[in-house]
């Protein structure tokens, strides 16, 4: 028998401003921290931008018309900062609320629910040159944003992520340099952490405050955390990194403090923790959003760990050997969006959930016939999805589905070397086909339920 999801159940893709709208001038639109990081030399494969991408600022009603063909109900999209405020400060761009209004309006007209996220990773330029994410002061800054969209949106658009995967954008943008703004500081990870936070409490009072009829969440990327032995010692540090990697944000937003992760404690100091902070941070949120391509496999370090004091790394980057890899070299490890549903729902007192991000990178390009055959990535949703049904049967108050990515689009780091949609982009032309993952992903989704 076909496994049937809940009655109401949101099928639906996901998508980022960046990677996917282009016009990275028009109407308006000031310079965010992509703008600089791709067009600076070396730091984008093959030396790529997203300033056409998949030219979905002019193209978005091909989008809508695919997720309508495909019997989709939810289109996450994301906001772009500087469209709204190209300076991160000040009054509202026109140009850019108006082109969200046509967004929305035309989701709308077409039965699909607009899911919009405030912030995946596009800082106006001229913040960062302020200070970027490790100055306080752009906590107040995000929420005055969050309020400008919400007022503009808000009587249309009703569920509402604030971030997007802010562990990622820290960690990558701060600690490591690999994404924009390019910086290698951990003291200036670590207050970015701490400001996300804070930004992210502030945001979503101003967003409670101008609407109090919104659904407001946040997309937080996760890993099911094993440790890479049966040791204590592993067991310990898995653990450690399951608070730092998955909980960093999420707990003090519903609780209002920070997990364990640290083992000479919390760092107050380097995080620049102030009186109220604690207070200010929280936000308890409507629903939980998670995203999740892998596992990730831990084992104890000997000595401090590094700058952090976490003592633990992930064996070998990015998930184990163990399952097969997509392209992008990530082990296909379905189970570990089953453990993670649970973990969260028990931990946090089952919390509505929504999946706003799963999906895999594969390169499969159109035969000659235009059919994009892309079966590993049919065969990934199909065991994803599968965990998903195991989940909800557990007890996990799962509501909605998001496949990353609706369309192949610019990959930050990797440009377009990378591609993870179920519509097939050609980057020259803007030509999509949709791939059989999207007829297959269709499919379930007009059935509400997955085929055995």
């Amino acid at each position: 028998m076909p496994r049937q999801f809940p009655d109401g159940f949101f099928w639906g893709a996901a998508t980022a401003s960046y990677q996917i709208e282009g016009a990275w001038q028009a109407d308006g639109k000031g310079e965010s921290i992509w703008d600089r990081f791709s067009h600076t030399p070396g730091k984008v494969k093959l030396g790529h931008t997203g300033d056409v991408a998949c030219d979905s600022y002019h193209r978005f009603p091909e989008d809508i018309a695919l997720l309508k063909e495909m019997g989709l109900t939810s289109y996450r999209f994301s906001i772009a900062w500087p469209r709204i405020q190209p300076t991160g400060r000040g009054a509202a761009n026109r140009a850019g609320l108006d082109y969200y209004g046509r967004l929305v309006d035309a989701l709308l007209a077409a039965g699909i629910r607009p899911f919009p996220t405030l912030y995946h990773w596009d800082l106006p330029q001229a913040l960062e040159d302020d200070g970027g994410w490790p100055h306080r002061d752009l906590a107040g800054r995000f929420a005055d944003y969050a309020e400008i969209v919400v007022r503009a949106l808000g009587d249309r658009v009703k569920g509402w992520m604030i971030f997007n995967e802010p562990n990622i954008f820290t960690t990558m943008g701060y600690l490591l340099g690999i994404h924009a703004p390019g910086r290698r500081d951990p003291e200036a990870f670590l207050r970015a952490t701490h400001v996300v936070n804070l930004a992210h409490g502030d945001a979503f009072r101003a967003m409670r405050a101008a609407r109090g009829d919104l659904s407001i969440g946040t997309a937080f990327n996760m890993s099911a955390v094993e440790p890479a032995s049966d040791s204590v010692a592993d067991a310990d540090a898995a653990e450690r990194w399951h608070r730092f990697m998955n909980e960093w944000f999420l707990r003090p937003s519903l609780r209002g403090e920070y997990p364990e992760a640290h083992p000479k404690g919390l760092p107050e100091s380097a995080m620049g923790i102030e009186a109220g902070d604690f207070a200010r941070m929280r936000a308890p949120l409507d629903f939980v959003g998670i995203n999740l391509y892998t596992r990730a496999i831990v084992k104890a370090l000997p000595g401090d760990g590094g700058p952090l004091s976490l003592g633990v790394l992930p064996v070998g980057g990015v998930g184990g050997d163990a399952g097969p890899k997509t392209d992008f070299g990530w082990e296909v490890w379905p189970d570990a969006l089953h453990q993670i549903l649970v973990r969260i729902s028990k931990d946090y007192d089952r919390p509505p959930i929504e999946i706003t991000e799963n999906g895999c990178s594969y390169a499969d390009a159109p035969d000659a016939r235009g059919v994009v055959d892309d079966t590993r990535r049919i065969a990934f949703y199909r065991g994803y999805l599968e965990a998903v049904h195991r989940a909800i049967a557990d007890g996990a108050d799962v509501r909605g589905y998001h496949a990353w990515s609706l369309l192949d689009n610019f990959e930050w780091a990797e440009g377009y070397e990378q591609r993870f949609g179920i519509v097939w982009v050609d980057f020259e032309t803007g030509r999509r086909i949709l791939k059989e993952s999207g007829r297959w992903y269709g499919g379930v989704a007009r059935a509400n339920a997955l085929p055995d």
